[in-house]
Order: C-alpha cells, then structure tokens, then sequence
C-alpha cells in the first residue's frame, strides 16, 4: 500500500484579492518523484512558498496533509523540521552569517525535533566534507557568508547541499536547472538522484526536459491557470519540449 507524504485536496489560494491557486489536488507517494511544468506566470512558485508556508498567502479553501498532519496548522519552522524542503528559484543572501554555521544550526534543529542527538563540531564538519566534496563545493566557499557574491551555479548547489544535510521527506525543487551549465545541471542532478529513496519524495518545478533527462519522474503534471490540466509520464514532457503548451491551454 503507498503511502501518502502530501496530500493536497481542492486547495485555492490567493495573494491580495488575486486569486493563483484555484481547486488545485494533488497526492505524492513515498518514493515517488513528481515533475510540475507550466508556463510563466501559472502560479508554480506560488504553490511551493503556500506549501513551505510563505506569509502573504491566504489559503482560502482545501486542505493539505504533510505526513498525515494538517499543513496548515503548522509554522514554516516547524514544516521544515518534520521534512518539507524548499529550493529557491532564487535563494537569498544573509550576510554575517557564514555557510558552514548555518549549515550546522540547520541539520542540529533538524535532530533536535526528531529528538535526535545533535552534532558536534567535529561530526558536523565530517559530514559536511564528504557531502560538499560529492557536489564539488570548495571548502573556502563553505567559510563565506550564505550566497553573498555566489554566482548562480554556486547557489544552487548549495541549495542541493542543504537539502542532502536535511535529508527532508520531501524535497520540492523550484527551477533548480535555472542558470546552470552542463556541468554544473550534472552535479546537480547527480545530487539529487543520491537523495532520492523509497521513504522520500521529490516534487521538480521546471520549466525544461534537460533537468528531466537526468532524474526521471513517476508523474508529469502539466500546471496552468492555477491547477492541473494533465498528468502523463515523461513523454508528455518530450511532447511539451517539441509542441509547447498550446495544444494543452487554449481551452482552459
């Protein structure tokens, strides 16, 4: 029997009096890993900062599971630490605060809410080590302040070390092949197929096959106007590539 890590149901919801998400459903197994495509300006973002929990967003009706709990009921802090990973389409800079610090805080809270004996220094910094080393992340890059002067490759590497540290039940990856180069969309990629596993789950916002060459997904949805319009395999992100979106939206 699968078991559900999210499961959203008829969930609409709005920015000021715009309305983004409209009667959206959605469910996502253990193991599985789901790719959402759409055009700019569907709402894709918007759907991943309403499940992290990004204030400014007004769930007007629906409901949402994590884990078998009521999403809505739960901080952002606290999504994080019982397993919701979001990589920013662009992550922020936080100067004074160096990568490798916040990185330990981060993995630490993670332990301490599953009650979990935290890190030392010296176990941390192992850890880190054989991680960084996996996406080709420099030590000295590890000592500067997060994402400040990081070019957009550097970033989103980080973002993919921070998500394989938290090890998160699910991981939702928003553009994370946006700005990448060929070898840098194959560290990447590589990074990601690590994590993956039987008991987690992925949820790929992209607007790209490239990304989808190199992790394959279990469902392809296809997002517009707020909800889904089509679920398929990766073919119909093969089709999407050659045709566009057209054939899938004029009646929307």
């Amino acid at each position: 029997m699968l078991t559900p890590i999210l499961e959203v149901k008829n969930l609409s919801a709005r920015a000021g009096d715009k309305e983004i998400i409209k009667n959206f459903s959605l469910t996502i197994n253990e193991g599985e890993i789901h790719a959402l495509m759409g055009p700019n300006g569907a709402g894709k973002s918007t759907l991943a900062h309403v499940l992290a929990g990004k204030p400014n967003y007004e769930i007007t009706s629906g409901s949402i599971k994590f884990l078998g709990r009521d999403l809505q009921q739960m901080k952002p802090e606290e999504r994080a630490t019982a397993g919701l990973f979001l990589s920013m389409q662009y992550p922020v800079a936080i100067p004074g605060v160096s990568t490798a610090n916040f990185l330990k805080h981060a993995v630490n809270a993670k332990r301490k809410y599953n009650q979990q004996k935290e890190l030392d220094a010296a176990e941390f910094l192992k850890l880190l080590r054989t991680e960084s080393a996996a996406l080709n992340i420099p030590a000295e890059m590890l000592k500067r302040e997060i994402n400040v002067g990081f070019s957009g490759g550097e970033k989103k590497r980080l973002e993919i070390l921070q998500m394989r540290l938290l090890q998160p039940a699910l991981a939702i990856l928003d553009e994370a092949d946006s700005g990448l180069d060929i070898d840098a969309l194959r560290i990447v990629a590589e990074g990601i197929n690590r994590l993956h596993n039987e008991h987690n789950a992925l949820l790929i916002i992209t607007h790209h096959l490239d990304l989808l060459n190199q992790i394959t997904p279990d469902f392809v949805h296809i997002y517009y106007n707020g909800h889904i319009v089509r679920t398929g395999d990766k073919k119909l992100a093969e089709e999407l590539e050659e045709n566009g979106y057209k054939n899938f939206v004029e009646n929307e």
